[in-house]
């Protein structure tokens, strides 16, 4: 008796599996890392990517769906709801950006090794690109010494002229969340000092990021054409 019981739990729940692996199948959804780390390699199932470790996306997401007008995607980061002050001493919403492709960077303007060198790959960058619906976003790290008037003044230093300059200061919650999007790391380690990691980040005018970029003194040859293919 209890052996005919365990045969038709173990048929049933055979049945279960399989129409669970039938509904996989039909549903047919493929989700892959966003930075195509592993090139073209999908996976049936959410998760992380083992190379960058960010989440894996929807490959009909990464594919970057037809958008109705004031519509974003989800992952987008003009879905946040964070405003800043920019160097111009005007509030602004990540949203605000929508419409231009966004080359992003988080550092700190007292910084005098790792940020003027990621400063002047963005400057590179920008003229390699020479397109105007480019913004170049300098995300400060350190909210509190860096104000919009310590901004101008960095500007004038590093000869970042122009409007497509965008330089925000945000409150310390809202800098330690966008770092989080971008996986980038900070810690304050003195009075005067930062350790970070060294990102330069692509995101495409809906604000979905597609490029990262890691590292100083490397080539800026790839994301330079990352920026050309965004904004074609």
């Amino acid at each position: 008796m209890y052996f005919r019981k365990a045969v038709y739990l173990l048929y049933f729940f055979s049945f279960f599996v399989l129409l669970a692996c039938q509904g996989k199948e039909i549903n047919g959804e493929l989700y892959a890392c966003p930075m195509e780390c592993e090139g073209v390699k999908t996976y049936d199932h959410p998760g992380t990517c083992p190379v960058c470790k960010m989440d894996l996306m929807k490959v009909s997401n990464i594919e970057s769906p037809v958008l109705a007008e004031g519509d974003v995607p989800d992952e987008s980061i003009f879905n946040l709801t964070s405003i800043w002050t920019t160097q111009n001493d005007n509030p602004i919403h990540l949203a605000d950006l929508k419409g231009d492709v966004l080359v992003v960077v988080m550092l700190y303007t007292s910084c005098e090794a790792a940020c003027p060198r990621l400063v002047a790959d963005m400057k590179n960058i920008k003229t390699n690109v020479n397109d105007s619906d480019v913004k170049y976003v300098l995300v400060s790290i350190d909210p509190l010494k860096d104000t919009p008037e310590r901004f101008r003044e960095y500007a004038k230093e590093q000869q970042l002229s122009g409007d497509q300059w965008v330089m925000l200061q945000g409150t310390v919650d809202d800098v330690r969340e966008f770092s989080n999007v971008l996986s980038m790391k900070y810690k304050k380690i003195s009075p005067i000092d930062f350790s970070h990691t060294n990102i330069i980040s692509v995101f495409d005018k809906n604000g979905v990021l597609t490029y990262q970029q890691e590292g100083l003194g490397v080539s800026y040859d790839k994301i330079t054409e990352e920026v050309i293919k965004q904004t074609k």
